[in-house]
């Protein structure tokens, strides 16, 4: 027995020796991050917009800051979601048609060009000193209407560019690419406004497009294959229909609306920042850039989520925890603590943003994942529109902190509902 330590059956009890717990635990939560490294198309892609969405996101604080700069009011910073909610769904309905026409990579190089005139047309407008309100208005609801062309458009061309058995984590990955810009947007965003003023904010997002269009010009082409061409109003009914015979896609979408219409107080996070945390442009940006922090670190751990077959129940229970913290968010009085509860929720928003858009994803076949993709795109980014309007309306009426806790209250009344009306969310068990 002595003889053998040194030898080959020593080694050979070293080689079957089991990982240690600690390892095998983060295989299972740490997300899936094959696809960037077996598909060079998707590492470009998730790479370029990675340093374009930092950009604007940069913007999407900017706006807000220089609205209530120019009228010290609540309400006009929600009718920024006003303005951006007709156009988007316009746009979101449209969008989806054209992306499952058309060589999608085509359509991200004109959306991404429309986008970068958009936000030099802002830049513009801060280097001549104070626009017009209705100016601003006005560029930020034509980039609502591109966007919903373009954000649709890129999620279709996923799933061709990394197969359906890596579809789950680069989903997780492009949930986690977003969440990150989230977090790094508004902080720099912050600094940025903060010690260069706005038109040095505005100018960075037109830069970074760069990124964006380099990475979508290298893609294969993301044509169809089908010569045969569906009349765009057939073509955007044709979608609704297929939606509307998926209850499990149904409920998803109205849990999530509940949750953004009403939970999400971003709208008031500039009046916040002014008198009740009295922490400027750089608080301002922290407050936008905490549910991102807490939705990247929710991503980077999604594995077991993105594997999990009760994808729907997940959905729930993450949108009820959306709406506990929301309320507790609305009493805090330190900046730390709103932080902190606002870092809590991202998490549980990004679980049910993996577990809705994998649903989705696996369920729509590949002519209807454009249009499909848009009608998701049009919740996930109209409701939060939606939601600046409520969260300014009642924050004009009655306070910032009464709109932020009758907010979280309704989006639990919201998901309750959409609970009982649609069962099979919290049934679903998918094959993952």
């Amino acid at each position: 027995m002595g003889v053998s330590i040194g030898g080959q059956d020593s080694v050979a009890v070293v080689r079957s020796r089991p990982r240690p717990i600690a390892s095998r635990a983060f295989r299972t939560l740490a997300v899936d991050a094959r696809s960037l490294r077996e598909s060079r198309p998707f590492r470009r892609l998730w790479m370029g917009q990675l340093i374009s969405l930092v950009g604007r996101q940069i913007t999407m604080v900017a706006v807000p800051f220089q609205v209530y700069s120019l009228t010290r009011s609540a309400l006009d910073v929600g009718l920024l979601g006003l303005v951006q909610a007709v156009p988007l769904v316009c746009g979101s309905l449209g969008g989806g048609a054209i992306a499952d026409r058309f060589d999608r990579r085509r359509v991200l190089i004109l959306t991404q060009l429309c986008l970068a005139s958009c936000s030099a047309l802002l830049a513009l407008g801060a280097f001549a000193g104070h626009p017009p309100l209705l100016e601003i208005y006005a560029i930020v609801a034509l980039a609502a209407l591109v966007g919903a062309v373009d954000a649709p458009t890129r999620t279709a061309i996923i799933p061709n560019l990394v197969g359906v058995d890596r579809l789950a984590g680069a989903l997780s990955l492009n949930i986690l690419l977003f969440q990150t810009t989230l977090v790094a947007g508004p902080a720099i965003g912050g600094l940025v406004i903060a010690h260069l003023g706005l038109p040095a904010a505005y100018s960075v997002d037109v830069v970074t497009f760069t990124a964006a269009l380099t990475a979508v010009a290298l893609l294969p082409p993301q044509g169809r294959s089908s010569a045969e061409r569906e009349r765009p109003l057939a073509a955007i009914a044709r979608g609704l229909s297929f939606a509307r015979r998926q209850p499990v896609i149904l409920g998803g979408f109205a849990m999530d609306l509940a949750a953004m219409i009403f939970g999400l107080p971003r709208a008031v996070f500039p009046l916040l920042a002014a008198t009740t945390f009295h922490a400027g442009a750089q608080g301002l940006g922290f407050l936008y850039a905490a549910p991102g922090l807490g939705a990247v670190v929710a991503a980077l751990t999604s594995g077991a989520v993105a594997r999990s077959k009760r994808l729907g129940r997940i959905i729930v229970v993450a949108i009820a925890v959306w709406g506990v913290v929301i309320i507790a968010f609305g009493f805090a009085q330190t900046l730390w603590v709103a932080l902190l509860l606002l870092a809590i929720a991202g998490g549980a928003d990004s679980f049910s943003a993996v577990c809705r858009m994998t649903i989705m994803q696996r369920i729509a076949p590949d002519e209807l994942r454009g249009r499909l993709t848009s009608l998701h795109y049009m919740v996930v980014v109209g409701g939060p529109n939606l939601g600046d309007v409520e969260a300014g309306v009642v924050a004009n009426a009655f306070g910032a902190e009464v709109a932020i806790v009758t907010g979280g209250a309704l989006c639990l009344v919201g998901l309750g509902a959409a609970a009982v009306a649609f069962p099979s969310v919290w049934r679903y068990r998918g094959d993952l």
